[in-house]
């Protein structure tokens, strides 16, 4: 398969800066059995049966991305700094991360990096220091920081501000609406550096309603890393990468979803990234087991899923594996016909955009 086939044509003006207001009533595109129904969020319990299962991705968004300065020793035993960017992407021990860094090219490993912007410099006198451990593709570093565990947890919360996704970045400048905003409201575990989106939809009422109408709800955790945000970069999808993402589903959750399934009822994944995991976490016989730790999972057509049946999922970007992703449980040709719909009726894309529920084709 070529990237190429996951192209279409999004306007710019398609492209969502703020969510809908209350969250729940923004629109949903239900794509099920060849049909198309324009809705809203509010209207998802109308699509869900007593027995079914709703699996949530619990995760919170910590303010990943941090300004700072690289320091380097120069010929003559001068100092030499460097604005530089970093966008924390995966932890890796108590006091490293590997994170993408801006400007990449200008990163060596042995590079001190020093955090905070320049009215943040007495935070940082008392520690929050890095050193570039190591150096990989994408401008990806790994950094071993001076400070670890919840310390470091704390200096990250002082310093870094919402990372938000770049088509939003580059319109606007993050504000301290998004600290509330880019945070699903059953939010429990620190880690991600990007919202489980499709998430942001929900409210207490509509949980509520959810559960009122007999269908259980469940929580897995996947740390979204700042992959998710890089293009595909080859040709040929037999020769992407993806980055890989820490995640856990507990014993208790699968075997309370293994019964969701015996006893006829269907698993609704709430975002891409809860798919993922469950998907991960499940065996050639469907059966879905305990899951601790890293996974790479890529969905292209022609996978055959084991676990979820049905997807509620914003609308995705161009050529990005999560739309490769939506084309493999619906169908590349429906979903190519929900996008063309999507586009003229005028849904917002992205983040902060409008939502569609998907029955696996």
């Amino acid at each position: 398969m070529k990237t190429a086939d996951f192209d279409f044509h999004l306007p710019e003006d398609h492209i969502a800066l703020r969510p809908a207001e209350p969250r729940d009533s923004a629109r949903l595109l239900v794509v099920q059995d060849g049909g198309l129904d324009d809705r809203i969020v509010r209207d998802l319990p109308d699509f869900l049966r007593p027995g079914d299962a709703l699996v949530f991705n619990d995760t919170r968004v910590i303010p990943a991305r941090m300004p700072g300065s690289r320091h380097r020793t120069g010929p003559e035993g001068e100092t030499l700094s460097v604005a530089v960017e970093a966008t924390l992407h995966h932890r890796d021990a108590p006091d490293v991360w590997s994170a993408f860094m801006k400007p990449g090219k200008r990163i060596k490993p042995g590079d001190r990096i020093v955090f905070g912007s320049q009215r943040d410099f007495a935070l940082t006198a008392d520690g929050l220091e890095a050193t570039v451990v190591s150096k990989g593709e994408d401008g990806l570093v790994t950094l071993r920081f001076a400070l670890s565990g919840p310390a470091l947890d704390d200096a990250i919360r002082d310093i870094g501000v919402m990372p938000l996704p770049p088509y939003i970045a580059a319109k606007r400048a993050e504000d301290d609406r998004d600290r509330t905003d880019y945070q699903t409201v059953y939010a429990a575990h620190d880690g991600s550096v990007a919202a489980p989106t499709a998430g942001l939809h929900f409210t207490s009422a509509l949980l509520d309603a959810i559960r009122a109408k007999g269908v259980s709800t469940h929580a897995v955790t996947l740390h979204v890393g700042a992959g998710t945000f890089l293009p595909v970069k080859v040709d040929d999808l037999s020769e992407h990468r993806m980055h890989s993402e820490w995640g856990t589903v507990s014993e208790e959750t699968a075997e309370a979803l293994n019964r969701v399934h015996a006893n006829g009822g269907r698993i609704v994944c709430v975002g891409t990234t809860s798919l993922r995991l469950l998907e991960s976490a499940t065996g050639e016989d469907g059966v879905i087991g305990p899951f601790h730790g890293d996974t790479a999972i890529f969905i292209t057509p022609g996978y055959r899923f084991r676990a979820v049946d049905v997807l509620m999922t914003n609308f995705h970007l161009p050529k990005s594996t999560l739309f490769m992703l939506v084309s493999a449980f619906a169908g590349t040709a429906t979903m190519k016909a929900a996008y063309t719909h999507a586009v003229e009726a005028g849904y917002r894309f992205y983040s902060y955009g409008d939502g569609s529920l998907l029955f696996r084709g």
